[in-house]
């Protein structure tokens, strides 16, 4: 999980940037590595971003070609999205400044390697065929404020934990990514945001615009984004030696508990579990089996986020010299949010082009077909790792409308690792005003989404949430009950509510016996 030290070619401009050339489609570029500069055509009218604030005079907002090219015709480039229509972008009031800053974005080492990429691809691939399952989880939105390597290790630690849970249930692999190193933007459903009869524009997350309600604070500023990139780089670094510098070391097990859990029914369950492996690892030591090996000592562990700003997203794509293919190096693993997955959007148009395995966050509103056609675009040669269907909406519909999806899915011969998110069907304001999601109700949707594949026979390839290691109160029930009035005392974030460690403990232990009883079930079988 070394960090690249290849350097970037950039040779962008202001009007680059928002226009576009059409190409025909093409996955393969020149053999320059990191190269991605293109010419601007003045041909190409430009238009304001939808879900944006109003632009000052002289503002930069994301554009669209008057006439774009029929379907099939357009080559895919790193900066092709902007001949397609964009939403959820922000307008910069200074196009010098954005020009400056992207230019140098693009000079910064990629954040992740491409290599580790295809790594996480791989192992997506077998979730895929029920050979593993993945665990995706962090924070909701992070931010500059609560940026420091306490949180961020015991987010990690809180992951770490998880794991072996469900390792131990399922006695399969897990995969661990990371909401983290760069899950900073986030879509709004409303442009704007309105207190006591003054409207402004909302907040957008930390790298487009700050929270605090008023003028200046909710103004664009580019300069978020370089913030964003050296926040998203020392995360990552500190995450690296995490890894692979012995904290992660299965040895370790037994030490993982977080101070705040400890008088808790999670970590009695925990500790039963973690003496089961030690004593495991005694039994091989005393073989002769060696627990130094690196399979023992480090873990992988890859990070992902929503592709959102593209313009950001743009200027950390790479052309990798060892494959041919572009990769968007700000993760290894980027999502297409539910606001933004539309078939001719500029987020589809970008996303298709770049070679990391990337996620779909679907809800209820999805048409089956309109999934197999987005698969499509995504996935036209139909790798297995490339996507993930990240579903979201609720238990009730969970029962009714997913297994429509994953029968168009499969009547298309399309091959995708199906994945519950259960936090964003079940968000729900509290008496006091604050949003918050019931324990119960994400519980009752990860059951939904276990039942489904069940009878369906398909694989439930893993779970993705938004938690933290912190010890907050932002989500009600649990174990140890958090209740409306519990709310206010720790809430901490900048978005949406997050499951805290002994929440995510809980949760990873009721879907390991789930795991668990389908791998019996399976093995009485064979």
């Amino acid at each position: 999980m070394a960090l690249s030290n290849a350097s970037s070619s950039s040779s962008l401009s202001t009007r680059s940037l928002y226009t576009g050339l059409s190409h025909r489609h093409s996955n393969r570029q020149s053999s320059i590595p990191f190269h991605h500069a293109v010419k601007p055509n003045s041909s190409v009218k430009l238009v304001t971003a939808l879900h944006a604030a109003e632009p000052s005079r002289n503002s930069v907002s994301v554009k669209e070609s008057v006439s774009p090219p029929p379907p099939g015709t357009l080559k895919w480039t790193p900066e092709s999205w902007k001949l397609k229509k964009a939403l959820q972008l922000p307008d910069y009031p200074d196009a010098n400044e954005l020009e400056s800053v992207l230019k140098t974005i693009e000079a910064f080492p990629p954040i992740v390697f491409a290599g580790e990429a295809r790594n996480l691809e791989e192992r997506l691939a077998d979730a895929a065929v029920g050979k593993a399952f993945l665990l995706q989880g962090g924070d909701c939105a992070e931010s500059f404020k609560e940026f420091n390597a306490t949180n961020i290790r015991d987010t990690f630690r809180v992951l770490l934990q998880m794991s072996i849970v469900l390792t131990f249930g399922g006695q399969v692999p897990v995969i661990k990514v990371g909401r983290m190193a760069g899950q900073f933007a986030k879509p709004r459903s409303d442009p704007f945001e309105e207190k006591d009869g003054v409207k402004l524009p909302s907040y957008k997350g930390d790298n487009i615009n700050g929270d605090t309600f008023d003028e200046k604070s909710r103004i664009p500023d580019p300069n978020r984004m370089i913030r964003a990139y050296t926040q998203s780089a020392a995360t990552l670094n500190l995450l690296r030696a995490f890894a692979t510098g012995g904290y992660a070391a299965i040895q370790r097990v037994t030490q993982w508990n977080l101070d705040f859990v400890e008088e808790s029914e999670q970590a009695d369950r925990y500790q039963e579990l973690a003496n089961r492996v030690d004593e495991a690892l005694g039994f091989m030591s005393a073989c002769g089996l060696t627990t130094d090996h690196p399979l023992m000592t480090t873990t992988d562990f890859y990070t992902s986020h929503e592709c959102l700003l593209l313009p950001y997203e743009q200027s950390l794509t790479r052309l990798d010299s060892t494959s041919g293919l572009y990769y968007d190096c700000s993760a290894h693993m980027v999502w297409c949010g539910e606001r933004t997955r539309q078939l001719d959007g500029a987020h589809v148009e970008f996303l298709r082009g770049i070679a990391n395995p990337l996620g779909i966050k679907v809800s209820n509103k999805m048409d089956p077909n309109e999934l197999v056609k987005l698969v499509e675009i995504l996935n036209p040669n139909n790798k297995p790792g490339r996507i993930t269907v990240i579903v979201r909406m609720g238990a009730e519909n969970m029962r009714v409308k997913l297994p429509h999806l994953i029968r168009a899915v499969r009547r298309s011969g399309q091959i995708v690792t199906w994945v519950c998110d259960p936090m964003h069907g079940n968000t729900i304001k509290a008496p006091c005003g604050l949003k918050t999601r019931a324990f119960d109700s994400i519980l009752a949707e990860v059951r939904a989404f276990l039942d489904v594949h069940e009878q369906e026979g398909s694989n439930a390839g893993g779970i993705h949430l938004e938690m933290t290691g912190q010890n907050v109160t932002e989500c009600i029930g649990g174990s140890r009950t958090v209740t409306y009035d519990d709310l206010s005392s720790r809430y901490h974030t900048h978005c949406d509510p997050r499951l805290n460690a002994s929440q995510s403990l809980e949760l990873a232990f009721i879907v390991a016996e789930r795991l668990r009883k389908r791998r019996t079930a399976t093995q009485r079988l064979s």
